[in-house]
């Protein structure tokens, strides 16, 4: 009795150890997971899905072309996490595709007379286009939004030169303080500015990070920031310039939009309104006329 008491104290006793043990390793861990930027423990489908990006067939399936890490840099996903994360959707959607495929297959084979393998077939390739195309909107809408607040960086970098700040601390100013504002731009400013602050030139940034980008508003405005950290001055009639060429564009735009619009408006108006203006007018003369034929 006294041994299996003692035997019985004993495993106790190594339980309490291995549990202490793997707690203590998940709290290391869950610091190495913070320290990295990454999320914590807690999230088992965000780990799940950044091994299996991070798997040999998710990088490989990011290296098939340049233009998707080109695509997930424009939407400001350049952390090997996010970037797991596009793997792991980029593998996992054409095999839930091809899942629901079959078993659509399966509960629709009696009714229909297509091939066994054309709907599944078929998912699979769609589930493998999709994330591309999301990204590739995504992208898109970015640099749309990047261009709209190009319009309202402009006045605010000419409102920051005139009260005497140099470019790397207006910039420092805006990224910091017009979160609101600008969220996009500030953010690509913040990512400039550490690079910065790590021993990099401020001038070769910029331009990367408009060739990156590939806005033309932007792109402009950082030719003229690149101008005045190379001269050192005259660069406010470039920026004032810059932002009327912005608003013509702008005026141009919505002028192409409305006529556009009116133009969708008349087909509408001719195909809705007009069969009942035509009933409404001629209705009693071809009533009349109907009457008086058959009398």
């Amino acid at each position: 009795m006294a041994l299996l008491l003692s035997a019985l104290m004993l495993f106790a006793a190594f339980a309490l150890l291995l549990a202490q043990f793997l707690r203590q390793r998940q709290r290391q861990r869950l610091v190495a997971q913070r320290l990295q930027g990454q999320l914590g423990a807690d999230n088992r489908l965000g780990n799940w899905l950044q091994q299996l990006g991070a798997s040999r067939l998710g990088q490989r399936s990011l290296n098939l072309d340049g233009e998707t890490r080109l695509l997930l840099d424009r939407i400001g996903w350049r952390r090997s996490r996010q970037r797991a994360l596009f793997a792991a959707c980029q593998v996992g959607a054409p095999l839930l595709a091809l899942g629901l495929g079959v078993i659509a297959q399966e509960t629709l084979h009696r009714a229909s007379q297509t091939p066994w393998l054309v709907l599944p077939l078929c998912a699979m390739g769609a589930g493998y286009l999709l994330p591309k195309r999301l990204l590739a909107w995504s992208a898109a809408h970015r640099q749309q939004q990047v261009a709209r607040e190009v319009s309202t960086f402009i006045p605010l970098l000419r409102i920051l030169f005139e009260s005497g700040l140099a470019v790397e601390q207006a910039l420092r100013v805006l990224s910091q303080e017009s979160r609101q504002l600008l969220p996009v731009l500030s953010e690509e400013l913040r990512v400039i500015l550490l690079r910065v602050d790590s021993g990099l030139a401020l001038a070769p940034e910029l331009e990367k990070a408009a060739q990156l980008l590939s806005v033309d508003e932007f792109s402009d405005t950082c030719v003229i920031l690149q101008q005045l950290l190379s001269q050192g001055g005259g660069a406010m009639k470039s920026l004032l310039a810059l932002k009327q060429l912005l608003d013509d564009r702008r005026l141009t735009r919505m002028q192409e939009r409305i006529s556009k619009m009116s133009g969708k408006m008349s087909i509408v108006m001719m195909v809705f309104l007009f069969p009942a203006l035509l009933i409404v007018l001629a209705g009693p003369g071809f009533t009349a006329l109907a009457k008086a034929l058959g009398s």
